[in-house]
């Protein structure tokens, strides 16, 4: 059914007319193809190869109404798909797909939409969504990542409001309501973040609760984070630490620090980070990037990189990758 649905909403958006003209419709999307070489120390299928791989492209549309008084109505619609594997998952995927209200008092959407807490770590990262991005390899949390209703990068079933900036100051609020009440739950899961941004500061604070009972068969997880960046001239450096509480003395943690310098078209970007024991199991991990990136416009660019993973028991795991990647 998707597969026959989005040829269908591209072909009218191409076509223009009347509504179109009205409502401010934008084609948008994202390749991103790179050559991905892994080395594994472990055991198991896929311990090494080298792929093609194509890190979450994506085509869509989003828009917006003007409805007057300052108010306007926005939606966006987003899919996922795979140029290297055509059938893998199906291969055509919803991401982002919204519609709300924006004016003075800021913007609220409803659908499924991604929560403040990814939102700013996409920031920090000047990789992010390509095949050496941060929360793939050890720098970020798995908290950046998915969809779903319980804490995923994407919430399903869920209502977010931003706020408009104050001085640079924002806040950001997400509550998912649970759609499944068979399953000996009966809460919604919420987030919160604020962000601070003037000049070349940004700082950033989150907060994400599963709003389980501790009689709830999975009990209750939460999660908070800080970061920021700083950049000066054509250098930045940036930071990231996260920290779960799952009902346990354990309370998992996992930071990140990084630095950039830009040349020109150029940027060069190292990163290192590491989370505990209770993160990843029985081991500590270890992780570090280190890529350039050339940009040829402003909306296409090369890059190469290399990144490892190494837990305390010296099982490595190691990607290097060169891609291209071109925004629309």
């Amino acid at each position: 059914m998707k597969a026959k649905l989005l040829p269908a909403m591209i072909s009218v958006v191409l076509a223009g007319g009347m509504a179109a003209a009205q409502a401010d419709v934008q084609v948008m999307g994202h390749i991103d193809t790179a050559v991905v070489s892994y080395d594994n120390d472990g055991t198991g299928p896929g311990s090494d190869d080298v792929n093609l791989v194509c890190t979450t492209c994506s085509v869509g549309f989003k828009g917006s109404e003007d409805l007057g008084n300052g108010l306007k109505a926005i939606f966006k619609i987003d899919f996922q798909y795979d140029t290297i594997n055509r059938n893998s998952n199906g291969s055509i995927t919803d991401r982002d797909q919204w519609l709300g209200l924006k004016g003075n008092f800021g913007q609220v959407r409803v659908g499924t939409i991604s929560t403040v807490y990814k939102s700013h770590g996409a920031m920090l990262d000047p990789l992010y969504r390509t095949a050496l991005e941060g929360r793939a390899h050890g720098l970020q949390s798995s908290f950046h990542t998915g969809a779903g209703e319980e804490l995923r990068g994407r919430a399903d079933n869920t209502i977010r409001y931003d706020s408009p900036s104050f001085n640079g100051l924002k806040v950001g609020f997400h509550y998912t309501l649970d759609s499944d009440e068979t399953d000996g739950e009966d809460e919604d899961p919420f987030g919160i973040g604020a962000s601070y941004e003037n000049g070349g500061i940004l700082v950033f604070a989150d907060y994400l609760d599963n709003n389980q009972g501790s009689s709830d068969p999975d009990g209750e997880v939460s999660a908070w984070k800080v970061g920021g960046k700083y950049s000066l001239n054509n250098f930045a450096v940036m930071a990231q630490y996260e920290q779960e509480d799952d009902g346990t003395s354990a309370d998992p943690n996992l930071w990140h620090v990084g630095a950039s310098y830009t040349m020109g078209n150029n940027m060069i970007y190292a990163a290192f980070g590491q989370s505990d024991e209770d993160t990843v199991g029985s081991d500590t991990l270890d992780a570090w990037t280190i890529a350039a990136t050339h940009s040829m416009s402003k909306r296409t660019k090369v890059y190469a990189g290399f990144n490892n993973e190494e837990t305390s028991s010296s099982t490595d795991f190691q990607t290097f990758a060169v891609g291209m990647k071109h925004k629309f």
